[in-house]
Formats: structure tokens, C-alpha cells, sequence
């Protein structure tokens, strides 16, 4: 996945040198961020669906890209973002998932590059007949990488989960996601663009919350801080519609530990943003190459008009 992630990227870069006359825009965006993983939802169990989202969780999505046109149909678009995304048991309507009380706090920084496919267009806006104004709609899809570090807070600050291994597993702290959307845009003045984008990352990690499996047996966990941030249940006490303290944590009986989350889905994490962008217009090397010496010397002037009385 990597490899194909780099050979995307070296062909977003590499047609620039040959076919610098199609435009370049440069651009940054800010909006909402959320995920969909096993914290938040409904009474229900788990769902790969948008209705399981807590919009109350809904996080801050910041960032910039450059974004470059090969044809009026088809644009690639490189984008460096910081995304936030957080949940929280208690948010729940069901009564199992707030017994398990857990929360996380995540800031993903991802490099991501998109294949962005125009599939409908009004090239003159307002009908000037000057084609400086136009209005576009996009599909995309693409590949991005990202740095993978939930945290959670414990005693007053955030604590980092992933070294802590708070189910007794390793996880990497950087993945791969497919990013899939829609998008729109409004070019102005031929130079300026305003545009909006939802954006769904599938991802292929199921630790985007620090929970996947079960719970781990607590002698093999390594500091007390990673048993407490384990298993958060006794923190509640008794409450009533609430499952108890000991449908939670390890079955020394059994030798195995509970449920603590669902690995046969992945985390997955959405975006939606407005942008501006700047775009550069030049003409291609080829063309200079070609025919530039025809106008290389040559000085246009104003042809003078001899007023007559």
C-alpha cells in the first residue's frame, strides 16, 4: 500500500514538467471532522453506517493542498491535513456501551492524494460571455497515510493510549485510509476559488478509539495507569439500566477476557469542509520551445492615429 501511495504521488508531480499549461490552484480549508467506530451510536450494537455518529463529538478538520488540472475532466489534489476526531461511552444510548465507559480524544495528521473526476459544469456563470466565472462538481477517490495517536483523559490531562497496549496488542501509530467524496466549486475572476468537500476515509485500522477486541488479563498489562485506562467501568459505581462491573473486564474462570469492541469492522473517520484556493495559469513548455522565438524580439505597438481637422 505504501508503494502504491508513492508511485501516485511521483505521477501527480512528474506530468508538471511537461504539461505546465494546465492550472495549478493552491488552496486551504477548514470544517468539521467525526468518526464511526465502537464508541457512540444508538440503543442498537455497532453500525458501519453515518446514523451512528454522535454529531455532538463533531471535531475541527484544518489544512492545505495544491491541486493540479491534466484535463477539464480530470485533477489530482495533494492535501496535508490535521484532523480531530474524538467519542465517548456516555454519549450512547445504549446501556452496554455507556457501561463501558470509555473515551478517546484522536488528532490524525494526514498526507492525503486525490483523483478528482468533473462530471458536471456551467463554464460561464451569469451568461457574460467572458467564461471568468464557472461553477463545478467533482467525484474523488484516493489514497492517504496518517499518524494514529488516541489519547484519553485521565486524572486531569490527556494520556497517550497506544503505548500503554491497554488490550495487550501493538498497533502501529501510522495507517493507511481510501478517502472517497464529493465536492464543488466556484471559480471567480478566472483566479479564486470557494469550494466545499465531504470526504469518508475507510481505513485499515480498527484502533482510530484504542478499542478492537477484548479485554486484556490486567497482570499483563504494564503500569497501573494502562489497568485503569483498560477497564473504566468502576468509575460509574452503581447506576441503575446499567450493566455491572462484572459483565466487564477479564473472566479468570473462562481464562479469556469480554468483549471490549468489534474487529470485524474498521474505524472509519468523515470530513466536510469549505476551501479557497489560488490558481496559477502558464503557458506550456512545449509552446515556448516551439514558437517562442517568433515573438521573442518582436514589440507590439500602438498603431498611432493622425487626428484630422
Amino acid at each position: 500500500m505504501r508503494r502504491i501511495f508513492l508511485l501516485l504521488l511521483i505521477a501527480f508531480i512528474l506530468p508538471n514538467v511537461v504539461f505546465s499549461q494546465y492550472n495549478w490552484d493552491f488552496g486551504v480549508h477548514v470544517g468539521g471532522s467525526n468518526y464511526l467506530g465502537e464508541m457512540g451510536g444508538k440503543a442498537g450494537t455497532r453500525k458501519n453506517f453515518i446514523s451512528d455518529i454522535k454529531l455532538s463529538k463533531t471535531q475541527f478538520a484544518v489544512g492545505g493542498f495544491a491541486r493540479y488540472k491534466f484535463t477539464p475532466l480530470l485533477s489530482a489534489k495533494l492535501g496535508l491535513n490535521w484532523n480531530r476526531i474524538a467519542g465517548a461511552d456516555n454519549l450512547s444510548t445504549n446501556p452496554g456501551r455507556v457501561g463501558r465507559n470509555l473515551s478517546f480524544r484522536n488528532d490524525l495528521i494526514e498526507l492525503e492524494l486525490q483523483a478528482q473526476v468533473f462530471f458536471y459544469e456551467i463554464p460561464d456563470l451569469g451568461h457574460t460571455y467572458r467564461y471568468r466565472n464557472d461553477f463545478k462538481m467533482y467525484a474523488f477517490a484516493g489514497v492517504s497515510g496518517f499518524y494514529n495517536n488516541p489519547k484519553a483523559q485521565y486524572n486531569g490531562k490527556y494520556i497517550a493510549l497506544r503505548p500503554l497496549q491497554t488490550e495487550g496488542r501493538k498497533y502501529k501509530p501510522v495507517s493507511m485510509a481510501i478517502p472517497l467524496g464529493i465536492g464543488l466549486l466556484f471559480t471567480l475572476n478566472k483566479r479564486h476559488r470557494i469550494g466545499w468537500e465531504f470526504n469518508w476515509r475507510t481505513t485499515f485500522t480498527d484502533y482510530l478509539d484504542d478499542v478492537s477486541t477484548v479485554y486484556a488479563d490486567p497482570a499483563t498489562l504494564t503500569s497501573a495507569e494502562a489497568q485503569a485506562l483498560a477497564n473504566r467501568r468502576d468509575e460509574l459505581g452503581d447506576m441503575e439500566g446499567i450493566p455491572a462491573s462484572n459483565n466487564y473486564g477479564y473472566d479468570y474462570v473462562k481464562g479469556e477476557g469480554m468483549k471490549r469492541g468489534d474487529p470485524s469492522h474498521k474505524d472509519s473517520y468523515l470530513t466536510t469542509s469549505v476551501y479557497y484556493s489560488y490558481v496559477l495559469r502558464g503557458k506550456s513548455s512545449f509552446y515556448k520551445s516551439k514558437y517562442g522565438s517568433i515573438f521573442k524580439h518582436k514589440k507590439y505597438k500602438k498603431r498611432k492615429i493622425r487626428a484630422k481637422f
